[in-house]
Formats: C-alpha cells, structure tokens, sequence
C-alpha cells in the first residue's frame, strides 16, 4: 500500500467509525423509546380488556336476573 495515502484512509476509516457509533446511539435510544411505548400500549390494552370482561359479566347478570324475574311471574 501507498504510504502517502495510509493517513487519508486512516482519517476515512476513523471518521466513518465515529459516524457508525452515532448511528448506533441513535438506534439504542429509538430502541428504547419503542420499549416504552409498547409497554404503555400493552397496559392501556390490559386495562380495555379488563373493562371490556367486567361489561360483559355485568350484562350477562343482569341478563340472568332478567330471565329469573320473568320466569318468577
């Protein structure tokens, strides 16, 4: 290898390193932000699934308190 070109293929290799750690910065933190996200996304299902599950045992008492009144009369 050329010796007067080792110092300009150095400075690439070292600044292309440099811009491939910020990319990796940049990727862990969308990574994470992600994470988040997911995770608020998970627990506002549960709750739905929750509200939704307690409606239904709800409306299903009230539908066999409905069934046992009217066979009452």
């Amino acid at each position: 290898m050329d010796s007067k070109y080792v110092t300009e293929i150095f400075q690439h290799l070292e600044n292309h390193g440099e811009h491939l750690m910020d990319v990796k910065r940049s990727l862990a933190h969308e990574l994470h932000r992600l994470h988040v996200e997911e995770e608020m996304l998970m627990r506002k299902l549960f709750e739905v699934m929750e509200k939704n599950k307690a409606e239904r045992l709800k409306s299903s008492l009230d539908a066999d308190n409905q069934n046992e009144f009217s066979k009452s009369l």
